[in-house]
């Protein structure tokens, strides 16, 4: 299936310096994309690219199989975008600031303006001005700018900014049934691990200009499991007596000497004396907690993203 959004090598640089350096992204259908890096890692630049707002310095960039430019129009009209803090007319209500995009946008149903409002929860204040918004809320009548017209992709940078733990949870769950209901597919940029870790089906790591990473969360979950590792003194034998006299199964002999078992972490004493016991020395165990936080400090040399 062709993607809806791929980047062949897109670059970016300023005075020598690389903001981004030739980055190869693929999204799928029905994605939920996580754009995951520190600030000024270059989440910004690259998605202003593939809005056609900055031209790359080399490479491509590719959505619904058409080659961007600045006169893409038909595929920016299935598009959705919130880049940074998403502008508004101060002095005009949030119904009225929806009404002049739905204008812009050719849209003729009036109803969608109070439909997409109550969608992100800000119908009961519609008629507030939004100069008197908190920022939580700007937030919100950008996601619901973006959603107006009814979106095929939709492409957020930080789109949680300023919003309290409930608001990033209403958002989340938002995106979700967005996903489920609409069959629309999402990238959302964040420097928030937990906040990716909950939402997205895929995830790209940026770090530096240079895309580090690229995976399904779940293949990264499984590179992240909790293990025991074990080292003995006959990895054969002992894998034998691990399927047969304790039923772990999920395992695997890392290296000569090493098996890494994944179930019964917490029996180190069970498995070692059960080993022991029919005849395999056991010179070491040690149970290592994966978890993405690591990870991505390993990965990124360092440099948060929590």
């Amino acid at each position: 299936m062709e993607p809806i959004l791929k980047t062949i090598n897109l670059t970016k640089t300023y005075d020598n310096h690389a903001a981004v350096n030739k980055i190869n992204m693929s999204i799928g259908k029905g994605e939920i994309y996580g754009f995951l890096g520190p600030n000024g890692a270059g989440k910004t630049t690259a998605i202003r690219m593939m809005l056609g707002l900055v031209k790359p310095t080399s490479g491509e960039v590719e959505i619904f199989g058409e080659k961007i430019s600045k006169n893409s129009f038909k595929a920016f009209e299935r598009i959705g975008a919130i880049i940074e803090t998403p502008g508004s007319y101060k002095n005009l209500t949030a119904y009225e600031n929806l009404d002049i995009h739905r204008r812009l946008m050719g849209i003729s149903a009036k109803s969608s303006i109070e439909e997409t409002l109550d969608m992100v929860g800000l119908l009961e204040v519609r008629n507030r001005r939004v100069g008197k918004f908190s920022l939580g809320m700007k937030q919100r009548l950008g996601l619901a700018r973006a959603l107006l017209h009814q979106p095929d992709f939709l492409i957020l940078d930080e789109p949680t900014n300023g919003l309290d733990p409930q608001g990033i949870k209403d958002i989340r769950h938002l995106l979700l049934d967005l996903v489920k209901q609409r069959d629309i597919t999402i990238l959302v940029s964040s420097h928030i691990l937990s906040e990716i870790e909950q939402l997205a089906t895929k995830i790209g790591i940026i770090h530096q200009g240079q895309l580090l990473e690229e995976m399904d969360m779940e293949q990264l979950r499984q590179k992240n499991r909790h293990y025991l590792d074990i080292t003995v003194s006959n990895d054969q034998q002992a894998a034998f007596i691990l399927q047969e006299n304790l039923s772990i199964v999920d395992y695997t002999i890392t290296e000569l000497g090493k098996i890494r078992i994944y179930e019964r972490m917490n029996e180190p004493m069970i498995i070692n004396r059960t080993l022991v016991e029919n005849g395999v020395d056991v010179a070491e165990l040690v149970l290592n907690k994966g978890n993405l936080e690591q990870y991505f400090l390993q990965l990124t040399g360092g440099n948060a993203v929590v």
